[in-house]
């Protein structure tokens, strides 16, 4: 049977494409043979003058990616210029060159000679210009902290007739028989650098009591200095600089700890009264070795309530009489203090994150009490202390403690005036950290805290016999607010020498505070 005409041609074009197939590798095998020595040594040379001309291109495009880079720039610059790379069409056309030489050259690639690539024009850099230097008024921060506060006696000597102490606290005046809300603090803060070496610090209190007023009668909400210095670093790292002008002093590590960041709503008798208002004016120099800013900045990035910044070494001179308050002796009070943490994390698991700082200070000063007929005492009284801490920051679990040991003035029932004597106290306290839960991060606390001495700040620098218990904690729902609730077991000597015995009692405290 004879096939159509169409399906002997499909079977013809089938044999002649397989012919082909066969024919086509011999043929390109043969080929493959005839290049010369001279077509060789063309394609080489054309291989090498392609590639001299791509290294020219590129050095040439560096110089002028670096000119318009601006030079206070170069340092920082972490994207180099790109190279003349975006005409990358002959390179294909070497590595062909270069894998499959047995080509032939074609009559048209004889008579021309290889293209050359074409170098990319320079990418330039934008020209950022440095940032201009701000004028000192445009780089100061202001923020701030209010402390609305309820203190309710719920038991225990709240009144007592004259001569016979009531239960009182020189760390808070709104504990009484007739209080109920008052602001503890109201602050404002305004602080920046007036150039690379120089800051300053401005703080007032707009929630200071004033007496006698009318009749003796309080007045609240009078506005008093509580911070004016300047810092100078003379060096750019900041770790040695100067402190001049009203600062607090380097006695006690609470002393230090802002009111805003104190865990327990008052610092311990025994400690303030080294340093009743924490601060005076005078001179302080402090430095921080790099190993110890580092770990005080893993701990103020974790959330930890630090002391401020004081320095792990602190030396001053001050006036000595106390805060806003004249000089009277022409006596300087020297102050010293070393802190230090130590990362405990090579005590095993069980302390993986945890630190503990330890260090110690020491006074020496001479001091005129205020009187009770007025003015201050005609004597110098020696005002005399050193003192220890002990800081286990709190990981979930912590350890605060301090104590002091010294001699100062304290009033003397027997012989009616004041006299040097000895004094001692302080305190210890242990906290918890609990990071989440439905009302937000929250701190509970316990602290105990005793004291036997005089305290110099007031009329007559009376004595003080303390002994206290407080738990307490402290929430913070969200970042702008803090609320304090504390309960404290009161033992105490009213802070008037023309008052005797010790008053006891239960007080309930709360605190709000907004930051800003």
């Amino acid at each position: 049977m004879r096939e159509e005409p169409a399906a002997f041609r499909r079977r013809l074009g089938v044999g002649a494409l397989a012919l082909g197939m066969l024919v086509s590798p011999a043929q390109a095998f043969a080929q493959a043979k005839t290049p010369t020595v001279e077509d060789l040594q063309r394609q080489i040379d054309e291989l090498k003058a392609q590639i001299r001309v791509l290294t020219q291109n590129q050095r040439a495009a560096a110089p002028a990616a670096s000119v318009n880079q601006p030079a206070a720039n170069q340092s920082a610059a972490t994207i180099a210029p790109a190279p003349a790379t975006t005409n990358q069409a002959p390179a294909p056309d070497a590595q062909v060159a270069a894998t499959a030489p047995a080509t032939p050259a074609s009559p048209a690639q004889t008579a021309t000679p290889a293209a050359t690539p074409t170098a990319a024009p320079p990418v330039a850099l934008a020209a950022a210009d440095p940032p201009a230097d701000k004028p000192w008024y445009e780089r100061i921060n202001v923020r701030g902290y209010t402390q609305l506060r309820l203190n309710e006696i719920i038991s225990g000597d709240a009144t007592a007739r004259d001569g016979v102490s009531r239960l009182r606290s020189p760390g808070d005046g709104g504990i009484t028989d007739e209080g109920n809300f008052t602001f503890r603090r109201i602050r404002l803060v305004f602080s920046g650098d007036l150039s690379d070496s120089v800051s300053f610090y401005f703080q007032p209190d707009f929630a200071v009591a004033v007496s006698n007023q009318s009749a003796g009668e309080r007045r609240e909400g009078f506005a008093q200095l509580r911070d004016a210095y300047v810092d100078w670093s003379p060096w750019a790292d900041r770790r040695f600089r100067f402190r001049f002008g009203q600062q607090k002093v380097p006695f006690g590590w609470e002393n230090l700890q802002s009111s805003s960041n104190r865990l327990t709503l008052d610092r311990s008798d025994g400690i303030n009264s080294a340093i009743p208002g924490e601060r005076d004016l005078g001179v302080t120099a402090f430095f921080t070795p790099a190993a110890v800013q580092r770990i005080w900045d893993r701990l103020e990035d974790d959330g930890q309530k630090l002391f401020g910044n004081y320095g792990a070494f602190g030396l001053g001179l001050y006036n000595g009489q106390g805060v806003n308050r004249p000089e009277r002796n022409n006596d300087l009070m020297s102050v010293a203090m070393a802190t230090w943490p130590f990362e405990l994390d090579g005590l095993g698991t069980t302390f993986a994150g945890q630190v503990l700082e330890v260090g110690a200070s020491g006074m020496r000063n001479r001091v005129r009490p205020e009187i009770r007929t007025g003015g201050v005492s005609d004597a110098s009284f020696r005002d005399d202390r050193v003192g220890v801490h002990l800081i286990l920051y709190p990981q979930p679990f912590g350890l605060q403690a301090e104590w002091n040991w010294g001699r100062g003035p304290e009033y003397d029932p027997l012989l009616g005036t004041i006299r040097t004597r000895s004094l001692s106290g302080g305190y210890v306290q242990a906290m918890g950290r609990v990071r989440q839960s439905p009302l937000g991060p929250f701190m509970p606390y316990v602290r105990w805290q005793t004291y036997r001495g005089g305290w110099k700040a007031i009329v007559n620098a009376p004595r003080l016999e303390t002994d206290e218990i407080e738990l307490g904690i402290e929430f913070q729902p969200i970042e702008e607010l803090e609320l304090t609730l504390a309960y404290a077991d009161m033992t105490r000597r009213e802070a008037d020498e023309r008052r005797f015995g010790r008053a006891e009692g239960d007080v309930i405290r709360a605190q709000l505070q907004w930051n800003y």
